[in-house]
């Protein structure tokens, strides 16, 4: 993603708009630290993190109203932030399998949230532990599932620690690992984001991936305007740039379904990312307002009863 940003991305900006810019890396919880580190003098102009962290940003105060644009009424309602951000790729949490296993071993894909409960996948599974965003997503999603939601968690929390965990190999948060797991064949399934699979399968790994019936959940890449930053209409600019259908197919190269509805893909890509309004309507929209402000309390709850 980095060398995607510093080869095409930023370079195509630079040239329409005679600017320099400098490209900071970090994960999504560091950059939010970040802001709230540099208060008032801030030193980034456009943030680009995943939705969780991104309700956080704008909750403390951190991004700026977006100006009015055309492009902007072209993004699908998953990916609006109420005018402080926008999404600019869309990536789904749903259910990864190793497709030659499932052959050999004679089982039907995994349809449905509640299917990874079947014993047959006894230590065969893995997903994210809480501290996560693809955990997260999967005790949301058992949530709703089974009766509740992110107000109503008990359903979720339940149904994991009763017919989900005994299937769970390890617990891991880190998409290298469970890439790893996939790979060396200790485990044939697991909850993953649809990035993530599209860039092993890319490596020739059998591996594919599963939007439940019930719907996959819906992870946002979102970016926004720092309020009071040193080129505030060039940052305005670079954010609509994002939303270019050009950009947009980048992104999808790199996993990340377009949110402009306008963006156009052929081939392996069209295949491999969320794409098209019909796709769209598969993704469930976290409130990650609520998720935020429980999200601690979950993980004391998750590490006493689920990880212990």
């Amino acid at each position: 993603m980095q060398r995607l940003f510093q080869e095409k991305i930023i370079p195509s900006f630079e040239a329409d708009h005679k600017v320099k810019i400098t490209y900071v890396s970090g994960i999504s919880s560091e950059i939010v630290a970040k802001l709230q580190a540099q208060r008032g003098k801030q030193e980034l102009n456009v943030v680009i993190v995943d939705d969780g962290p991104m309700y956080q940003a704008i909750q403390y105060g951190y991004c700026e109203s977006l100006t009015s644009a055309p492009v902007y009424s072209d993004v699908y309602e998953v990916a609006r932030f109420g005018g402080k951000a926008i999404g600019v790729g869309l990536n789904a949490t749903g259910i990864a399998y190793n497709k030659a296993a499932f052959a050999k071993n004679g089982w039907a894909p995994p349809r449905s949230w509640n299917d990874l409960a079947d014993p047959k996948y006894n230590q065969r599974f893995t997903t994210s532990s809480l501290s996560g965003t693809y955990g997260v997503h999967a005790l949301v999603m058992y949530a709703r599932v089974n009766g509740g939601g992110e107000r109503n968690i008990e359903p979720g929390f339940d149904f994991i620690g009763k017919k989900l965990a005994p299937n769970v190999l390890s617990w891991s948060s880190s998409p290298a690992k469970l890439a790893e797991m996939f790979q060396n064949r200790d485990v044939d399934v697991a909850i993953w984001g649809s990035s993530r699979v599209y860039a092993l399968k890319k490596t020739g790994f059998p591996i594919e991936f599963v939007y439940p019936t019930e719907g996959a959940a819906a992870l946002v890449l979102a970016a926004c305007p720092v309020v009071q930053n040193s080129a505030p209409e060039q940052s305005q600019a670079f954010v609509q740039h994002l939303l270019s259908p050009q950009v947009q197919q980048w992104l999808a190269t790199e996993g990340f379904g377009p949110t402009n509805s306008k963006t156009r893909l052929t081939g392996d890509v069209a295949e491999n990312v969320p794409y098209g309004a019909d796709f769209t309507k598969k993704l469930v929209k976290v409130d990650w307002d609520v998720v935020n402000q429980k999200r601690a309390e979950w993980t004391n709850r998750w590490n006493r009863t689920i990880e212990r």
